[in-house]
């Protein structure tokens, strides 16, 4: 008898954990596994139903990844998204060609006068999301086609007598109107029940977590932001005195975030101690202008700083413990498929390849929303958890070129305006983050009838729900007007404010 889950094959796409996030939201445990992986491995998941990811790869390309016919033999329904539609079409007999152009953006969906099951309770026309280069042209036999746009005739197909289904578009996605209907459709379809949720996410994570950690001692990197928080108060309740948090002053952080970061910890009782690093990451630093660069370095030296902290714990710590989420994975390395690299983040890529220290990451799989989920079942305050994102590698990457103090006290200075204003004018919560960027550029002004050659901040305000794609906000001109104005009189050598109206894609969120 399957078990009540699902069963996703990474095929490379850069958003397949959403796949995973739109099957938890409809209340269905999930699981992702790489394209080829062992059969044995497949079969010993036993999941109800399965999703085929999309990918960056065309079918036919040699070293594509293909279909193992071991998922058609579990005899449970299979759902194809993009190259996971293209890969059972032409596994089963069907033909694809290129298409005209490569597809990017949102269609018109219009569906068959009989769509099926998949499209029960769904508009008949609707708004998807495309991403695609190849197309079904004639569908294998059996399948119907179940809807069609403008430019892709075979944009959802299916076999009801096999239980296999594909769409060329991205249901995932959150642009794609009827995603989480035409998923749940599928589930429902599978007979998959709907109990899942963040209550029984804690109740396995701790249960793993107090088997894997045993009687070990673990250090755990504490910035004060709701990810590390939320991991810290969950391994204080599993361990107790055997964590130790350590907070790391690298001088790239925000206005007063120490003192914010150690009430917190002083709230939950956690055993915790600041290091002060600033020296030392930006002797490190000094002169370093490429991103990618700039990660690696931090990243690094994070981990000795960690390591020598907990050399110095008697007994030895055994674990180190960070708050590592699904989009910096993604976006870093590519652990579940082919996908392509986009930046290392400080926590991921910018590891060091060998450390003294095992990592424990609790939030590997989530995605931020689901973390402030986590976070109300733990207990955390409902302001706290709302904080907005802060990444790791701090104001280092949101300072474009060389890092050096005067710099970051410009760009301090700015953003700790930027957030004030968002409090004030109501607007914090509303977008998924806000802040500074100091420019590497100067630009010409004019104050009080000078002549100025000053620097140029970047103002980046983004809506979002899970950091996998964002857009840019709408915010008020009078909101716009209040944070320039400020900048450009109390920031010194700053005299030009600029709006970035860029969304995630093509953009990423944060600049470097």
């Amino acid at each position: 008898m399957p078990e009540n889950k699902a069963l996703i094959i990474d095929y490379g796409s850069q958003v397949t954990q959403l796949i995973a996030r739109r099957v938890r939201e409809a209340g269905v445990f999930s699981e992702v596994l790489p394209a080829g992986a062992p059969e044995a491995e497949i079969r010993a998941r036993n999941p109800g139903a399965v999703i085929l990811s999309g990918g960056p790869a065309s079918v036919t390309d040699p070293g594509a990844p293909t279909l193992d016919p071991a998922l058609l033999e579990l005899g449970v329904p299979v759902l194809g998204i993009c190259y996971g539609l293209q890969l059972l079409a032409h596994h089963l007999g069907g033909r694809l060609a290129r298409s005209a152009g490569r597809e990017y953006g949102p269609a018109q969906l219009e569906t068959a006068a009989e769509p099926g099951p998949l499209f029960a309770g769904l508009p008949a026309s609707s708004r998807v999301w495309m991403s695609h280069g190849d197309q079904v042209d004639l569908p294998p036999p059996g399948f119907k086609i179940l809807a069609g746009t403008d430019q892709v005739r075979a944009a959802a197909l299916g076999c009801e007598e096999k239980r296999l289904y594909g769409v060329q578009f991205h249901p995932e996605v959150h642009h794609t109107e009827i995603g989480p209907g035409l998923i749940r459709n599928f589930l429902n379809m599978a007979g998959l029940k709907p109990d899942w949720n963040m209550a029984s996410f804690l109740e396995r994570a701790r249960a793993d977590l107090g088997r894997r950690l045993g009687e070990g001692r673990v250090v755990c990197a504490l910035s004060g932001g709701v990810d590390s928080t939320v991991v810290a108060v969950l391994l204080h309740q599993i361990i107790g005195g055997r964590l130790h948090c350590f907070f790391v002053d690298h001088g790239l952080l925000r206005l007063g975030e120490t003192a914010e970061v150690r009430a917190v910890a002083e709230h939950f009782g956690l055993n915790f101690t600041v290091v002060e690093a600033a020296d030392l990451f930006l002797e490190r630093l000094r002169g370093v202008e490429d991103p990618e660069r700039k990660r690696k370095i931090i990243g690094h030296t994070f981990i000795e700083v960690f390591e020598a902290r907990a050399a110095g714990l008697s007994p030895r710590a055994d674990f180190l413990a960070q708050g590592t989420l699904y989009p910096d994975v993604i976006e870093s390395v590519s652990p579940l498929g082919p996908s392509a690299v986009i930046k290392s983040h400080h926590n991921v890529g910018g590891l060091p390849e060998t450390m003294n220290l095992s990592l424990v990451e609790p939030l590997r799989d989530l995605f931020k929303d689901e973390v402030r989920l986590l976070g109300a079942e733990l207990g955390l305050p409902e302001d706290f958890i709302w904080r907005q994102p802060f990444p790791g590698p701090g104001l280092a990457i949101r300072i474009l070129g060389p890092v050096d103090r005067a710099r970051l006290d410009t760009l301090r200075q700015a953003d700790a305006i930027v957030q004030a204003e968002l409090k004030a004018a109501g607007l914090y919560r509303r977008i998924w983050q806000g802040f500074a960027v100091l420019l590497p550029l100067k630009t010409v002004g004019v104050m009080g009838d000078d002549r100025t050659y000053e620097d140029v901040v970047a103002l980046r305000a983004v809506e979002s729900v899970d950091a996998m794609t964002a857009d840019w906000a709408r915010l008020p001109y009078d909101f716009l007007s209040a944070v320039s104005r400020r900048i450009i009189n109390e920031v010194r050598g700053i005299n030009r404010v600029v709006y970035d109206i860029s969304s995630k894609p093509p953009s990423t969120i944060e600049w470097e």
